[in-house]
């Protein structure tokens, strides 16, 4: 009895041991040695790092909308902790996250060393496990070979060639949701909530693109996704509790019973589809099923293992998550800002009716010709990047800019701070000024890294085209129809719920255009040529 009450005590002490070496004498280790290097941060608390902190700046930045006239300088509500500790440490600080330290990193030289000329010495963190269930284990967190692999295989669904074989779908899906705006108006005027409705616009367009002609089944696992996806940012409120989620209440036991029905869905939709293939699409747009179907096939020549069922269905989960909310929130931040900035409204309008005329459905020749459409897309983008942030972890040592970074350190990349930096972007950079970008995307700043919505190196969002060609169609169709303005009822609140996205909604009102909206009256209001 007493050597196991030994034996207890000693697992005790090497508990107790363990518990402070990972939680106090550690990260007081890896905050005295960036000390040494001039870099600072808010003090480690034990345990919990700045997570208070943190929260706090958070929860008062997101209490209230932001004040009339409405301002493009997010980044205090956005990432407020950043926007703080920046004014007190500087630019590159150390921050807590619990006990893991992460450096922010928002100089652009190293962020070309991080994303592109040292990549093979970072990787991407681990996702929370609630993000995981939900993006799926496919190329937003595979590494290493089996990410070049999958990337290889799902690459030709995106390439422009393949991607403008869908304009016809993506076309059609835009005109029935302008004719049901427009049965919906009186007097020619009706109130949108946009998201919503580009939510909805966007997962027909992902569904096409995954499931190709398995479209109907692949709507309703994607229409699962998007009940999941609600549960998930939910829970993102209310859990700070290890192991929350594990506990069997009500919301965790519907989240636990879609996941399931969306695993056996994607594998019946698999099965079937290796089955009875594709016969009806031998010319149509190359999808992602057919394509990762396809390499999972072992006659097949290649060194890896064969693609899985359940490597299939982790992609299709991943494309959904990205794709569907990357392309809403572009969409969305896009009919705000030209709501909020009629003048390039009516310049977006006259380029489109030159391009396609009133009422010509967009084909896909015509889509590269709208340049200063692009140009506002990217503006958007710049200002309402999709992703806030972006975090590497160190695989080794490494030395940045002359900095000694120890193995495991996490880089913390604020996108947003960055793309609104007046050092590189100017005096104006809180402005909604598309034409910084007439000359392209390299030479719109003082430093060609300084824009980077979809990422940078190897690891660029591999949709970006098909993203960017939805934005464009859609945009184009609903100028050729519709003037807009911000509802009396839209309040300006950016919000980060693991994208950016407006926190009370995006209620627009929609005109419908009887006549040329290009009048001398109109562009003589704007001082347009």
């Amino acid at each position: 009895m007493k050597g196991e009450m030994l034996m207890l005590i000693i697992l005790l002490i090497g508990l107790l041991v363990f518990v402070v070496k990972m939680l106090w004498l550690k990260p007081k280790k890896i905050e005295d040695h960036f000390g040494k290097q001039g870099i600072k941060g808010p003090p480690y608390c034990f345990f919990t790092g700045n997570a208070k902190e943190i929260m706090s700046l958070m929860e008062k930045a997101s209490s209230q909308p932001m004040p009339m006239p409405f301002s493009h300088n997010i980044l205090p509500r956005v990432l407020s902790f950043y926007h703080h500790w920046n004014k007190i440490y500087g630019p590159m600080f150390l921050v807590w996250f619990g006990p893991m330290a992460r450096l922010t990193v928002s100089d652009p030289d190293l962020i070309r060393e991080v994303f592109c000329l040292k990549s093979e010495m970072y990787e991407k963190n681990e996702a929370h496990p609630l993000i995981k269930q939900l993006e799926g284990d496919g190329l937003l967190s595979l590494k290493g070979e089996k990410w070049a692999y999958h990337r290889k295989i799902i690459t030709p669904t995106f390439h422009m060639d393949n991607l403008k074989l869908l304009v016809p779908v993506l076309t059609g899906n835009v005109m029935k949701m302008l004719d049901k705006w427009l049965g919906m108006s009186d007097f020619g005027e009706v109130e949108i909530e946009v998201s919503q409705w580009y939510q909805n616009l966007t997962e027909d367009t992902m569904t096409r693109a995954a499931f190709g002609n398995n479209y109907i089944d692949g709507k309703r696992i994607f229409q699962l996704q998007a009940q999941q996806l609600v549960l998930t940012a939910e829970a993102f409120k209310e859990i700070f509790i290890p192991g929350y989620r594990f506990l069997p209440t009500k919301k965790n036991i519907k989240s636990w019973k879609l996941h399931d029905e969306i695993k056996k869905s994607l594998f019946r939709v698999i099965e079937r589809r290796k089955k009875w293939g594709d016969v009806d699409n031998v010319d149509g747009p190359k999808d992602l099923l057919g394509l990762m179907i396809e390499a999972s096939t072992p006659s097949r020549k290649q060194c890896l293992p064969l693609i899985t069922t359940h490597d299939i269905a982790e992609e299709c989960k991943s494309f959904f998550f990205a794709g569907e909310q990357t392309t809403t929130n572009l969409l969305t931040w896009t009919t705000v800002l030209l709501a909020m900035h009629p003048q390039w409204q009516v310049i977006a309008r006259d380029e489109v009716l030159n391009v396609f005329g009133p009422r010509d459905i967009p084909t896909k020749d015509c889509v590269s010709k709208l340049k200063k459409l692009s140009m506002i897309l990217n503006e958007s983008l710049r200002l309402y990047p999709p992703i806030v942030a972006s975090i590497r972890r160190a695989k080794a040592d490494v030395e940045l800019g002359g900095y000694k970074i120890p193995s495991g350190t996490e880089l913390l990349i604020p996108v947003l701070a960055i793309h609104h930096d007046q050092t590189i972007w100017g005096n104006d950079a809180n402005e909604f000024n598309p034409s910084r970008f007439s000359n392209g995307v390299a030479c719109a700043a003082k430093h060609p890294m300084a824009f980077f919505p979809f990422g940078l190196g190897v690891r660029t969002c591999i949709g970006q085209n098909l993203a960017m060609l939805q934005a464009k169609l859609t945009i184009a169709m609903m100028l050729q129809r519709f003037s807009f303005e911000l509802s009396p009822k839209y309040q300006h609140a950016p919000t980060v719920l693991m994208m950016l996205h407006p926190q009370y909604g995006a209620p627009i009102i929609f005109k419908h255009l009887r006549h040329d909206p290009s009048t001398e009256e109109t562009r003589r209001s704007y001082k347009l040529p």
